[in-house]
C-alpha cells in the first residue's frame, strides 16, 4: 500500500463500545486481574516478567488450566506491566505495584482505556513477529544461548510482514465490496502478500511460499485473537496430519473455510486504523467531516464509495438547519476547475436528502449558470410549484456538467455508456449545439461520448464537435 493513496473509509464503532469491547477481550481482561491480584510479595524477573514460582499462582487467579495455562499467565503479566497496569518499584529487589493507569479501567474515559488497549495490542503484535518456541529451541546453541543466525530471522522484515497483512486485511475488510460476513480466506490473505498482482498462473514456487506464509498466519492470527484483534478460524489439523494417516471423519476438499478464515472485529478496525494513521496513511472514517466546512464535504467524499458518502453526508447534514445546510453546500457547489462538477454532483446527492424547507436556498441560485440547473430539477422533483423552465442554453450546460461529474466518478462505465447513447438518440443535433456550451470540461466531454458511442458516425460528430469545442476554447 501507498501512503499517499486513501483507504476506504470505515464505520467506526462509538468509543465508548469499543472501550467496552476492550475491557472484556481476554487478553487485557486477564492483564487487569493480575494487576489487581499483585501484592507486597509478588516478585519479576530482569525484564518485568513474573517469576516462575508464581504462574501457577496467577494460573489459578486467571481460572486457567491446562499445558498453555502458564504461558497464558505469563502473556497477561507482560500486558499488564507494558500498558503500565503494573509497575516494577524496585528492579534489584523484583517488586511491584499497582500502576496509575490500573484506575483508568474503572474510571478513564472511553479514549484512555482505548490507549491501554492499543498498548497491549503493541506488545501482542511485538510476540507475534517472534520465531515460535520450537524453532527457538533448535538454534539454542552449545553454551545455551540462542544462535539468531540459525533462525533466518529478521525482526524488522517479519515485522513488516505482519503489518502489510494487516493492512491488507484491513482493505479487504473495509471497503464496500468485501464479503458481507468480512471474512477473508487464509490462503487468499497470503496470497495477496505472496503473488505479485501482474501474475497468471502462479509457479509452484509462489504455491509453496503462499502455503508456507498461511502457517505463518495461522500461528500469528491464534495470538492476536486474545486481543481482540480478530476473530479466526484456524487452519483445519487434519489438513495438517500426516499424509499417510487416515482422517477422523470425510474431509470436504470444497471447503475452504478449513484452510482458516479471519475478519477484523469492530475493535481490531479501530485497531489498524489507528495504526495506519500513525504510520502516516490517509484512513478516513465516516464521520470525520461531521464538523468540516461543506466545501471540504464535497471534495473529500468525491473519492468515497456510494455508501461511505452517502453515510457521511448524512452525519454532516444531522449537524446542520437544513436551509443552512443548502445554502452552504450550493456555495461549496460553485467553480470552473477540474473537480467541480463532480462537486456539483455530490451537492445535488447531498441535497437530495435534504426537505422542502431548503427550498428558499435552492430558489436563491435560478439564475446562477452553474446551479440553476440541479436547482430546478431538485425544486421539480418536490412539486414546488412556479418553478421556471430552463433554457436550451442551461440544459446543454447541466448536461455537459452531469457527464463530465461521472466520467471523473466511475470513469468510462457502462451507465455512461447508455446515457451517451440516449441522449445521441433523442437530439439528433446535440453534436452541433453541445460544442457551442460555454462550460471548461465541454471539450473532454464529447471525446469521451465519442469514445463510448457504439455506431461509428456517431462517434465521428461527437470527435469533430469536440474539435470545434477545444479550437472555440483556444485549446
Amino acid at each position: 500500500m501507498s501512503d499517499s493513496s486513501p483507504l476506504p473509509p470505515v464505520r467506526l464503532h462509538s468509543e465508548a463500545e469499543l472501550a467496552r469491547d476492550a475491557l472484556a477481550t481476554p487478553l487485557l481482561s486477564r492483564a487487569v486481574r493480575l494487576a489487581r491480584w499483585a501484592g507486597p510479595d509478588t516478585r519479576v524477573g530482569a525484564g518485568g516478567e513474573l517469576v516462575e514460582e508464581l504462574l501457577p499462582a496467577a494460573a489459578a487467579e486467571l481460572a486457567l488450566d491446562g499445558e498453555d495455562a502458564a504461558a497464558c499467565a505469563s502473556e497477561a503479566w507482560r500486558v499488564a506491566v507494558d500498558t503500565g497496569l503494573v509497575v516494577v518499584v524496585d528492579e534489584e529487589e523484583g517488586t511491584v505495584t499497582a500502576g496509575a493507569d490500573l484506575g483508568v479501567v474503572l474510571s478513564g474515559a472511553p479514549q484512555d482505556v482505548l490507549g491501554l488497549w492499543l498498548g497491549a495490542l503493541e506488545t501482542v503484535l511485538a510476540d507475534a513477529s517472534v520465531p515460535d518456541l520450537d524453532d527457538l529451541m533448535e538454534a539454542v546453541d552449545e553454551g545455551g544461548e540462542i544462535d539468531f543466525s540459525a533462525l533466518d530471522w529478521d525482526p524488522e522484515a517479519e515485522a513488516e510482514f505482519l503489518d502489510g497483512v494487516l493492512g491488507n486485511l484491513y482493505l479487504l475488510t473495509a471497503g464496500e465490496d468485501a464479503p458481507g460476513d468480512g471474512q477473508v480466506p487464509l490462503p487468499a490473505l497470503a496470497a495477496s502478500m505472496i503473488v505479485p498482482d501482474d501474475m497468471g498462473e502462479p509457479t509452484n514456487d509462489v504455491l509453496e511460499q503462499v502455503s508456507d506464509a498461511m502457517m505463518r498466519l495461522d500461528d500469528q492470527f491464534r495470538l492476536l485473537e486474545p486481543v481482540g484483534l480478530v476473530d479466526f478460524q484456524p487452519v483445519d489439523e487434519a489438513l495438517m496430519a500426516d499424509i499417510d494417516e487416515e482422517p477422523a471423519e470425510p474431509v470436504d476438499d470444497t471447503d475452504v473455510s478449513r484452510y482458516g478464515m479471519v475478519r477484523l472485529t469492530p475493535l481490531g478496525m479501530y485497531g489498524i486504523r489507528a495504526r495506519l494513521l500513525e504510520a502516516g496513511f490517509a484512513a478516513p472514517a465516516v464521520g470525520d467531516l461531521a464538523d468540516k466546512g461543506a466545501d471540504v464535504l464535497l471534495d473529500s467524499t468525491s473519492t468515497f464509495p456510494p455508501t461511505a458518502a452517502q453515510a457521511e453526508t448524512e452525519q454532516w447534514l444531522a449537524r446542520r438547519e437544513p436551509l443552512a445546510a443548502a445554502r452552504e453546500l450550493l456555495t461549496a457547489a460553485r467553480g470552473a476547475d477540474a473537480g467541480a462538477p463532480l462537486r456539483r454532483l455530490r451537492c445535488q446527492q447531498a441535497l437530495s436528502l435534504v426537505g422542502t424547507e431548503a427550498s428558499p436556498a435552492l430558489r436563491e441560485v435560478l439564475d446562477d449558470a452553474e446551479l440553476g440547473g440541479l436547482a430546478r430539477v431538485w425544486l421539480a422533483e418536490r412539486g414546488v410549484p412556479d418553478v421556471p423552465a430552463p433554457s436550451e442554453e442551461m440544459v446543454f450546460w447541466l448536461t455537459v456538467d452531469t457527464i463530465a461529474a461521472q466520467l471523473a466518478a466511475e470513469g468510462n462505465s457502462e451507465e455512461l455508456q447508455a446515457l451517451v447513447e440516449g441522449l445521441a438518440a433523442q437530439h439528433g443535433s446535440f453534436f452541433a449545439a453541445a460544442w457551442r456550451v460555454d462550460h471548461p470540461a465541454t471539450p473532454d466531454v464529447l471525446e469521451a461520448m465519442g469514445r463510448l458511442h457504439p455506431d461509428k458516425k456517431v462517434a465521428k460528430e461527437a470527435r469533430k464537435a469536440a474539435f470545434k469545442a477545444r479550437s472555440q476554447q483556444g485549446g
